[in-house]
């Protein structure tokens, strides 16, 4: 197990394939319940409008251990990538190295490409090999908004599975609406391609947004197959938009009750966390004011459902 709480990878996989393949974590209950490890993290993209450094020191100093690369940061008037993913892995094992440094454990990479792209094994794999060497356990994709090959996900996902694997590396897919907008049609995917090394990501606001469905009624339908979160809230009034949690209409205790006695660690990767109807923060500082408020609500929710 590493330092921080983080559970070790092979075994991560390999408990959450044993939990599928027996239908959800339900079943697991004819032994002692063992509380989900939630790992509260900050995307470094709320901080997107300032340079990586600072949003990096701005996590930390809101409090997280953990922490999300994703997707560009303001350098010098420019967006430039978190990592670039022509970028060596040992690129990857640096900005892994800093993040450590300043206290902040890497959870999770986006992979900055759609699964149907023509170019998305050959990134995809990339994105393998810089997260096996930062150590960061998941990489995150997801489709285009009107929709996904659900055929042609599952050929790829089938190829870079056991790259994934060897790795010691996890994707997971989240909902970005279309025909893969909720849980229940990314779990579909996940069963059909039936490997440990893809998984869902849960994002509760995009299911909200974009298809305007309820994500406590769809996460019942994936929750055997989840294993991190990109947290945001959505408001459907007085103004349709995304915000951070708490400040939505998703009731975050009904979210994460599914999946809060698994044993695993999961990622809560926080990627809104703006306050609704009111403009975005100016300053840095804004902005972690705004990261601390989401870290102390989600642990007051999992402080609620684990007591």
């Amino acid at each position: 197990m590493r330092s921080g709480g983080t559970m070790d990878r092979r075994a991560f996989l390999g408990a959450g394939a044993a939990a599928a393949a027996l239908g959800g974590w339900q079943v697991l209950a004819g032994q002692p319940r063992k509380p989900t490890q939630f790992q509260i993290a900050c995307m470094t993209l709320p901080y997107a409008r300032f340079p990586l450094t600072r949003a990096l020191e701005g996590i930390r100093r809101a409090g997280y251990r953990y922490v999300a690369w994703g997707t560009t940061h303001d350098e010098g008037g420019q967006p430039v990538p978190v990592m670039p993913p022509e970028a060596p892995p040992e690129t990857a094992r640096a900005l892994a190295t800093r993040c450590r440094d300043l206290g902040l454990e890497p959870l999770l990479m986006f992979s900055m490409i759609y699964p149907e792209d023509p170019k998305a094994i050959q990134v995809l794999t990339a994105r393998i090999r810089q997260a096996a060497a930062a150590g960061i356990p998941q990489i995150l994709t997801f489709g285009h908004t009107e929709g996904g090959n659900q055929k042609l996900w599952v050929e790829r996902f089938r190829r870079l599975a056991p790259i994934a694997r060897d790795h010691r590396v996890m994707i997971v897919i989240k909902q970005h609406g279309g025909s893969t907008g909720t849980g229940e049609a990314c779990a579909r995917i996940v069963r059909e391609v039936n490997d440990p090394a893809i998984m869902v990501n849960y994002d509760a606001g995009n299911v909200m947004d974009y298809l305007n469905l309820d994500p406590i009624a769809d996460i019942q339908k994936c929750a055997a197959e989840v294993r991190s979160f990109c947290i945001k809230d959505h408001r459907n009034w007085p103004k349709d938009e995304d915000c951070g949690p708490g400040f939505g209409e998703i009731d975050h205790y009904r979210l994460l009750h599914p999946v809060a006695w698994t044993g695993l660690s999961m990622p809560l990767c926080c990627e809104n966390i703006f306050a609704p109807l009111v403009k975005r923060p100016a300053t840095a500082e804004g902005v972690d004011a705004l990261a601390r408020r989401a870290r102390e609500f989600l642990e007051t929710v999992i402080a609620g459902l684990l007591a």
